[in-house]
Order: C-alpha cells, then structure tokens, then sequence
C-alpha cells in the first residue's frame, strides 16, 4: 500500500477503511467477500421445495416487481432456474393496473395457467393477505425480498437478509443480490456447473445500482464482478442495448449503468409494459432483441418528455404558491410512471421533501402518492406518523408510496406540516443542504495521476460516492458557455499555488454568472475525472456548487 497516493489513503480512511487488509479488498479487481447463501433464513428449505417442485414436473411461475430491481431478479431466477426445467413462467404486475407487489388477481390468474408454485422476487415480505389467499386455492409461494418488514410478515418460507431472525452478515442486499444468493443455493444443492451462477453477475451489477443500495461488503464484491462480466461478455440483450444507446463496450463504468442501461430498462415498466425489458434480458433471439432496444429507447424518448414538461408544470405550480415546508402536487394529469423521478426533481430544487399524489381506481375516491426526501427528514418515518390514514404504505428513508381515501388529504397534509413544524423547531437548519466536501486541496494536487487512482475506489454509488472536493480559488478565468443552448458551462481556476484547472459545470450556466456578478468566491465544490480528446488525455473538475 506504500505506493498509494496520500489523498486516496485519507479518503479511504473518510470512509472507515482503515486496516491494510481492508483497504487491499477495497481496491482489489477480484475481491472475496462474500457469504454462504445458506445462512439466510429458510434457504435450504426454499431451494428444497423449489427442486422438489421441479422433479414433479410441475409448472413455476417466478412473480416480480417492474422496475429494474425486479425485472433482473426476475431474469436472473429464470436463467438459471431453465438449466433444471423448461416448465418455468414469469409474471409482472402492471405498475397501473395492478401496482407493486402480489396481487390476488394476479395468483388465481397464474394457478388458471397451471403453475403449482411462485416464487417471488423483489416482493412479498408482508403480502400476509396475499400469501394466505394462495394457500386457500392450493398454491405455493416461496418469498424472496429485501425490503424491509415493517408489517405482519407473510407465512410462508421467507428468504430476506432483514428478517429480524435471520443471521445472514450483510442486510443490504437488493432484490436481484437476494435471487443470486438463491441461484448460489440451487446450484450447490443441484450440482449445476459455477459458469451458470457467473453468466448472471451482469444482472446483478445492473439491478444493484439500479436499487441503489450500498455499493459496499457484499454487494461491492458482486458488482465488481458484475461490471467485469458486461465489459468482457455481456448477455445479448445488455449487448445490443449498450450499442443502442451509444455507450462504448469494454468501458462501462457504474455511472453508465445508473444513468444510461437502468433508466432504459425502467422506462418499460414506467410508461408500457416491464415485460419488453425481461424479454431483452432473457431472450435469444436477434430479431426480437433488436425490437425490445428499439421499444425500450422510444419508452425512454416519451418518458424524458413526458417528465420535462411535467417538472415544469410543477415547478411553475410551486413557485406560485411557495414551497413551504413540504411540497405537495396534487393532479389529475401527471404521468402516474414518472410521479416519483419528478418528486426526486422537485426536492432536489426546492431541497424540501416533495410527494406527488394522483388518482386511483375506477371511482377516482382513492389517491396513489409518491415521495421523495432530503437527508435529514427520513420520509417513512415521517409517513409512518400516517399510516392510518392509508390503505396501503411502504417504503424508506428517503422514497415512499402509499394508496389513501381522497377524504383523508387535507388530514395528511396538516399532520406532515405540523410534523415538519415540531423538527424545525428542534433544529432549524432541517430544511437547509449542508454542502459536504471529502476534502480541501489546491490546484497542485489535483493531477491525472490523481484522478487515476480515485477510479480504484469505484464502483461509485450508495455509500461510495465519488470524492467532492473542495477548491479555494484566488483566480478565475473567463466563463465560456457550451451546449446548443449555452446551459453548460466552463471556466478556469488558480488557488494560492498551482496550474490553472479546468471545471465544468453541466446545466449551470446561471449559477455561474449569478456567482461570478456576486464576488468573490470561497469554494468550488466538483469531483476529479480525465477526458481523452483527439489522443490528448485531459484533467478537469466536473463542478456540483458554487461557494460564494
């Protein structure tokens, strides 16, 4: 570890990895953490009932969630489930008709089709009623989730890290890190060659940062491989979609994966169906692979549209009536599939929690809503102090959902103002953004090499952000403006010593010249990458604020 840059050393230790074989896991290109799958509760019981099911011959229907989560893990099961059976179906609830999780309609529909067991993925912790249901028509239900079990859990075999009685090490695994974690089982107990469970690591590096769980312990190890998997010998589907959206093989990065294949792979289920997404992952066949890109990129075109107009129907609503201390968007037009990207956009603006409420049901008397939140306000908590005022509720800390009775809005609204009231009153930068750097450097210290080694702590996401560092500048060069419409932007700085460093700052044109007009500026806050142009390779500071 001598050769380590200093500033790599201090970041790590920032993130509590301190002891050198720690930091030698950290870094390695094959790490080794990881868990028996048996340690979960109820795994040998599952994969048991799973096999036994096979060797009857009877039909499997795996039950999972639209969004991108679920359609790997649904995926995922499937693949390696088709190397024991060819009597294997799976089904998606429609995020409109059906909503999120197991549906009764949707069991007695998959026993008419002559299943004798579900396994779900992604779902099902405290579908109690549901699993019940199944039972009384003579169906099987084995439960494989990561959702937290804040309700009356179902009663069946339930494999999930965060039961309260399960000793599995690591809690945060997402859905598809559960499936694998089954797929390992099922391999062990049937003797199925390891090149089954490695051919599915890329739908578990996808599902995982598209959940947006800690990229750390477990699930660090398994997007590694994951990501090593796509850059080597990705899936046909992952393959064609990659090419189909322009990214560049051999050179897709977690970031690439969050913000280019996982919205793509969500779009399905947000505005059509999620099934063109399982098919894309599950198929074979050229011609029907090269139909669900083309579908899923057009998915994706409609819902950026869809979602900008929104944003700004929002935005407009909000600012003319203020935002208070909570955002709430109650409408009869918005796009019940993009509700929760435009939530998250409107609290990042206004940095206040925003929940969006739309209708639902035939009768119009129920309102489905969906949240977001900022750091210091844990929504489900927050919601909880709700909850009977809800037909249904589920989420975490920072997303939630619910279904509640039209009449019970204006109640809503006055015991989250009044909630929100009482924490002000405790702390009254709540509803203010902290801006956190990793650390202060000068522009000296910023190199190419530097930037090198802060891609050895990647993959970034939850948890393992890429470093922010703070720069105090004495010298600023000329704003330039880039982009069709001029919203970009990119300037130069000089601290007390050092060379001029390059930043850009994407969309913030304006934030710029309202804090070049302003002073003097105390800090710029942005994250260290290198840009190859022309065979020339070339440092810069992709900017996220201005101090002033």
């Amino acid at each position: 570890m001598n050769n380590l840059n200093p500033i790599v050393i201090e970041l790590l230790k920032k993130r509590g990895i301190t002891e050198e074989s720690d930091i030698a896991e950290f870094l390695s290109e094959k790490p080794r953490k990881t868990y028996d799958p048996f340690l979960l509760s109820d795994m040998e019981a599952g994969v048991d009932l799973i096999l036994s099911k096979i060797k009857e011959g009877l039909k499997i229907c795996i039950y999972g969630d639209y969004d991108a989560d679920g359609i790997t893990s649904i995926a995922l099961l499937y693949h390696v489930l088709s190397n024991l059976t060819d009597n294997l179906v799976y089904y998606i609830p429609s995020r409109f008709d059906e909503g999120y999780g197991l549906n009764k309609d949707a069991i007695q529909a998959i026993k008419d089709d002559g299943a004798g067991l579900i396994v779900t993925v992604d779902c099902g912790s405290v579908s109690y009623d549901e699993v019940e249901y199944a039972k009384q028509i003579g169906m099987e239900i084995v439960v494989t989730d990561h959702h937290s079990i804040t309700d009356k859990k179902a009663d069946c075999l339930l494999i999930n890290p965060k039961r309260s009685d399960c000793n599995y090490p690591f809690k945060n695994l997402a859905g598809v890190g559960v499936s694998f974690k089954v797929a390992q089982a099922l391999q062990q107990k049937a003797g199925l060659s390891k090149a089954v469970i490695n051919e599915v690591l890329d739908l578990v590096a996808i599902g995982t940062i598209g959940d947006i769980v800690p990229l750390v312990d477990e699930n660090r190890t398994m997007v590694k491989y994951g990501l090593a998997q796509i850059n080597r010998k990705p899936r046909k589907g992952i393959e064609a979609l990659i090419d189909g959206i322009s990214l560049k093989r051999g050179r897709i990065t977690s970031e690439n994966i969050a913000f280019a294949i996982v919205p793509h792979i969500n779009a399905a289920g947000r505005m059509l169906d999620a099934k063109t997404a399982a098919k894309l992952l599950i198929s074979e066949d050229d011609n029907e692979i090269r139909e669900c890109v083309e579908e899923l990129i057009q998915n994706n075109r409609n819902r950026k549209n869809v979602q900008e107009d929104t944003y700004k129907t929002c935005v407009k609503e909000v600012d003319d009536k203020g935002a208070g201390n909570f955002i709430l968007i109650n409408s009869d037009e918005i796009h019940e599939g993009i509700a929760g990207i435009v939530a998250g956009k409107l609290k990042e603006k206004y940095e206040r929690p925003a929940i969006i409420v739309t209708p639902s049901g035939d009768e119009g008397g129920f309102l489905k809503g969906t949240g977001r939140s900022i750091e210091k306000i844990n929504l489900y908590e927050l919601l909880k102090t709700c909850d009977d005022l809800f037909e249904k509720f589920g989420g975490h800390a920072g997303a939630c959902g619910f279904l509640m009775k039209k009449e019970n809005l204006d109640e809503f609204v006055k015991r989250i103002n009044d909630r929100i009231e009482v924490m002000l009153e405790n702390d009254n930068m709540l509803l203010s953004k902290e801006r956190k750097a990793d650390l202060e450097v000068i522009s000296d210290e910023i190199t190419i090499r530097l930037a090198h080694d802060i891609e050895r702590l990647a993959p970034f996401g939850s948890q393992n952000p890429k470093p922010v560092f703070k720069v105090n500048a004495n010298d600023i060069g000329t704003l330039t403006k880039m982009g069709q419409d001029g919203q970009h932007a990119r300037f130069t700085l000089r601290t007390s010593r050092g060379p001029l460093l390059t930043c850009v700052m994407f969309n913030g044109t304006q934030k710029c010249e309202e804090a070049f007009s302003r002073g003097k500026m105390a800090g710029i806050y942005g994250t260290v990458e290198t840009q190859v142009w022309n065979g020339t390779e070339r440092l810069q500071l992709i900017v996220s604020h201005i101090e002033i």
